[in-house]
């Protein structure tokens, strides 16, 4: 069944459209449309497919949005809450069923290291894979980026990630800088040269 897609025009949504539709509309490598599927509108030029058919060529655009302090605080709750909800949850199962009370004590405290690596790990896969945002990023309409707006690899969130200590350990600092920089980078962006920018809304 081929995708129906939303079309931009004159500021307000029409369609769905077919592919044929949108051919005979003519449409412009700079058209917003949407899918179904998509949580907010994009470039025609930004979807894979409509540049494998149209031949539009992907183009970059530095971000000119970008999130906010409270929107990254909110957004890292959210996660912490979600990583350590899931951590909590698969060791309360065998904390149960084992009665020594030293392998219980053991397992619970272990979640002091295991969830602060899982959070980890889990910023840098999500933050690499296409939708560049964690869950509680997405939440909030933000992700992450280079600074010309294109999506980051792995390396690059890993550099991001690990580079978090260092605003971590100048006594969060590294995050306050983000009130005194246009792009609203903390320390880690600066060094990682990532962004993390507001999606933008039609």
């Amino acid at each position: 069944m081929d995708e129906k897609y939303l079309l931009v025009v004159n500021g307000k949504p029409e369609g769905p459209y077919s592919i044929d539709e949108l051919k005979a509309m003519r449409i412009k490598a700079g058209d917003f449309v949407k899918t179904a599927a998509m949580d907010d509108y994009k470039e025609a030029h930004e979807i894979a497919e409509l540049r494998s058919i149209f031949g539009f060529r992907l183009q970059t655009v530095a971000p000119q949005y970008f999130g906010a302090f409270d929107q990254r605080v909110l957004a890292a709750i959210i996660d912490w809450l979600i990583v350590g909800g899931i951590a909590i949850a698969i060791t309360y199962i065998p904390v149960i069923l084992i009665s020594n009370a030293m392998i219980k004590a053991t397992l619970t405290a272990s979640l002091l290291v295991v969830v602060p690596i899982a959070y980890l790990i889990y910023h840098i896969v999500m933050e690499a894979s296409p939708k560049q945002a964690t869950y509680g990023k997405m939440i909030l309409k933000i992700r992450v980026c280079n600074m010309d707006g294109s999506d980051i690899d792995t390396s690059k969130a890993i550099k991001r990630n690990v580079y978090k200590i260092l605003s971590v350990l100048t006594f969060f600092v590294g995050y306050l800088m983000s009130f005194f920089n246009k792009k609203q980078q903390c320390l880690h962006d600066v060094i990682a040269e990532t962004l993390v920018m507001r999606d933008r809304l039609v």
